[in-house]
């Protein structure tokens, strides 16, 4: 246990980081579940709205570097990379 008062408050300070940052990890990892699910149904519209929230939570975390900004860039790029996958699709069997 810190002892001075400078290293008590760090300890409050990190706790609330940590839990913080814990329940956004969580949102962006439970939002990219989401993406994933909804390109194994093949509704189009709905994957393009999931894949929307999930760059914007990714962005933001990225932010405030509660993840690295390269983690973000690239679950973006494959997400992104899914979703185009998924649009021209139609359009081959065309």
């Amino acid at each position: 246990m810190p002892h001075t008062r400078s290293a008590k408050k760090r300890l409050r300070q990190n706790e609330k980081r940590r839990v913080r940052n814990r329940a956004a990890k969580s949102a962006i990892k439970t939002q990219i579940k989401k993406v994933l699910a909804v390109a194994k149904e093949g509704n189009l519209e709905q994957l393009r709205q999931e894949y929307n929230l999930a760059a914007k939570r990714l962005d933001k975390a990225a932010a405030k570097r509660v993840v690295h900004p390269n983690l973000a860039a690239r679950k973006k790029s494959q997400l992104a990379r899914l979703l185009n996958e998924k649009q021209a699709a139609p359009q081959g069997q065309k």
